[in-house]
């Protein structure tokens, strides 16, 4: 019988409504106007992202997956025995599984995610899936800095699990905090495994976040169904498009919903105007070589042990160690 997801321990310090409404605002005030690509992920947000790692042209999820299947038994043989797994940004926990399966006796697991209710269910699939394994969910916010739940038993090396190339989502100042909030996190003998996106054909990066069946644009424009929902806001959705551009200077994807009209949305008490073709940034995906990851990591106490990639190299699966 599956666990009942109110059933598991979960520490919930995900940011609350006011944080989420002063982020809004700050960044609507910018000359360009932005918004934290966290809050992207809601419940419907965060089904519609596992729709996107479904669609054809978008590339990283299948391609992750099966580096992890072709070459699960040497991370198994990397990350040791009686591990703790640290999932950042866990989501639906869908390569976790890969993960777990490969690993000689996992003590514990820990989903961090900032959506409560998708993690509440995909940690109740895992508890279900690994009945001797501890899982404490921690619904909150993995670029700040993070308290772990300890676990009842006694673990052996500590190990982040960082798929989906989410790494990427960050700006470089960001993710390498997040790494050395990682190798904090580990201890000197942790490690952490993590996806990484890498330079491609800008081709093959345009339809990954422009797919046909238009459900990256459907996850970009929820944002604003989100505002609109939780923040009193009256952004109309259909005078907004999904906009996902190469930004070569800074070799990263960028998606912006670009306004159709000059226009003024109200947020609560306050008012935004917008021009006609003035965009919100919303979320950035960087795109590494493994040299300049391999500098980035150095820069947070972290050296790159093994290097996983498919056969057109599009995507790298890394196990780093504190140095």
């Amino acid at each position: 019988m599956e666990r009942e997801p109110e059933k598991l321990d979960l520490l919930d310090i995900s940011p609350g409504l006011e944080e989420f409404r002063e982020d809004l605002l700050e960044g609507l005030r910018q000359p360009q106007k932005q918004v934290s690509s966290k809050y992207l992920y809601d419940q419907r947000g965060s089904v519609l992202f596992d729709r996107i790692c479904e669609v054809d042209e978008y590339y990283p999820t299948r391609t992750e997956s099966q580096i992890m299947r072709d070459n699960a038994d040497q991370m198994a043989d990397a990350i040791g025995p009686e591990s703790m797994i640290v999932e950042y940004g866990s989501g639906s926990s869908i390569k976790t599984h890969i993960l777990l399966d490969c690993l000689d006796q996992p003590r514990a697991y820990v989903p961090i995610d900032i959506c409560r209710d998708h993690l509440m269910q995909s940690s109740a699939r895992i508890a279900d899936a690994y009945p001797d394994l501890e899982v404490l969910s921690l619904c909150a916010d993995f670029t700040a800095k993070l308290e772990l739940p300890e676990p009842q038993s006694a673990v052996g090396r500590r190990v982040v699990f960082f798929p989906g190339s989410t790494i990427g989502n960050l700006t470089q100042e960001t993710a390498e905090v997040c790494l050395t909030n990682m190798r904090e996190n580990c201890g000197d003998d942790g490690g952490v495994l993590i996806g990484v996106d890498l330079e491609k054909d800008t081709d093959i990066l345009r339809a990954a976040y422009n797919d046909a069946a238009g459900v990256t644009a459907a996850f970009n424009l929820n944002l604003l169904e989100r505002i609109n929902r939780e923040l009193d806001a009256d952004f109309d959705l259909d005078v907004f498009d999904h906009q996902a551009v190469f930004n070569a200077e800074r070799t990263r994807m960028e998606m912006h919903l670009r306004s159709l009209a000059n226009q003024t949305v109200r947020v609560g008490d306050e008012t935004v105007s917008f021009a006609k073709g003035e965009t919100i940034h919303t979320e950035n995906s960087h795109k590494y070589s493994l040299d300049r990851f391999r500098a980035m990591a150095a820069n947070a106490s972290l050296s790159v042990k093994k290097v996983w990639t498919d056969e057109k190299k599009l995507f790298s699966v890394q196990y780093l160690r504190a140095s």
